[in-house]
């Protein structure tokens, strides 16, 4: 019965902090070999791309209790981050910026991990016990956990769906030492449902439950560092950080609700940029705009990048004059991709004109593939369709 009590308390607290959704798992079990077996596999087929920090401790990735060994409990915690509106409505407009609705706002890192701490102050005064917090930082995979805690099941877009929230939540895990009695798990409710794959500019679901990343948006637009493959670069549309699409179409999402948290509310200095507006900016201004949202990650040199590919996809070529400026930054990833968006808005012979005179003073294999000019034999060109 204390036990019951204790869940009970930790629940309307947690809910009281303003999380929407709590859990409870254990820290043995918990499918945990499995997700290790997954991890080893997708890693094994280099699925991972430049994530090579996945590769790193997979053991504590695959057990809760090999990171800490005196973890008996994992509460397992959901903030609603749900649009108000259809997140795809901006593909429709393809010289805007596309978001990621989960960037929208607040670095959600920032409002997660100050109410997971509220939370751990209060159940180490309540309970005597010891505990550490994570959010989506540590070698930890929470999605397995949460649905462990009845949060959700992992869909077939690899990412939580929710019955009652559908697949809008960031995770936090609280370990702690305390034993609680686990949840039921939540079983898998996709059925034969498969909007989630076939929505996917660009083919990045092996199989259902199976993401290669290499060819993700979202990976490509946030995680990876280099040139992005020229035959993935048409289904990125304006799309500059994320990818909401396999999210977006999931059909439990009928029953997910507008988030209550101020802190992830649309802001517009985000969500109202145009391509020019964003591909324009220099790195003092990035630093500024993105003080606390996550596009910060990216760093501007790979925004302007992505920026640059969705002004090639639009087809507008009023947007020369600044593609032309952007032909000498210091940055490869950023004159590749200048000099990708100028072939797409120029005909031939325009597009050799703008080239004739920087042959000589382009040193960078990658750039030198994308106008043309001597391959190297490791950087495929353009037009080979590869990456």
């Amino acid at each position: 019965m204390a036990e019951k009590n204790a869940k009970a308390s930790i629940r309307a607290k947690a809910l009281e902090l303003g999380f929407d959704a709590v859990g409870f798992a254990p820290t043995a079990g918990s499918g945990s070999a499995q997700a290790g077996n997954e991890l080893r596999q997708f890693l094994e087929q280099g699925c991972h791309g430049d994530m090579a920090w996945l590769g790193r401790r997979i053991d504590q990735r695959a057990a809760p209790t090999a990171l800490w060994p005196a973890a008996r409990s994992a509460i397992v915690l959901g903030s609603n981050y749900g649009p108000g509106d259809d997140p795809l409505a901006i593909l429709a407009q393809p010289g805007r910026a596309a978001v990621s609705v989960y960037a929208h706002g607040r670095d959600y890192h920032d409002v997660v991990k100050k109410r997971l701490k509220s939370l751990g102050r209060w159940l180490a005064s309540d309970f005597d016990c010891q505990l550490k917090v994570f959010v989506d930082t540590a070698p930890l995979m929470e999605k397995p956990l949460a649905q462990s805690a009845a949060l959700g099941w992992q869909g077939k877009h690899t990412n939580l769906v929710s019955r009652r929230l559908g697949s809008w939540l960031f995770l936090g895990v609280v370990l702690t030492t305390l034993e609680l009695e686990p949840d039921q798990q939540e079983s898998d409710r996709c059925g034969s449902c498969r909007r989630c794959l076939d929505i996917c500019p660009t083919g990045a679901f092996i199989a259902p439950y199976r993401l290669d990343a290499r060819r993700c948006i979202s990976y490509l637009t946030i995680e990876h560092q280099g040139h992005i493959p020229a035959e993935l670069r048409p289904g990125m549309g304006n799309r500059v950080f994320g990818c909401d699409d396999c999210l977006a179409v999931c059909p439990w999402n009928k029953f997910a609700q507008a988030s209550r948290e101020a802190a992830y509310s649309a802001r517009p200095e985000i969500t109202d940029l145009s391509l020019t507006e964003l591909a324009a900016l220099d790195d003092d201004a990035f630093r500024t705009r993105f003080r606390q949202s996550p596009l910060k990650r990216t760093g501007r040199d790979r925004l302007v990048r992505n920026a640059l590919i969705g002004l090639g996809n639009a087809g507008d070529a009023s947007a020369m004059p600044l593609i032309e400026s952007l032909l000498d930054e210091p940055s490869p990833v950023v004159r590749a991709m200048a000099v990708w968006a100028a072939r797409q808005l120029l005909d031939g012979a325009a597009f050799a004109s703008l080239g004739e005179n920087r042959s000589a003073g382009e040193s960078d294999p990658a750039v030198r593939a994308e106008w043309g000019w001597e391959p190297d034999s490791n950087v495929p060109s353009p037009e080979s369709g590869e990456g």
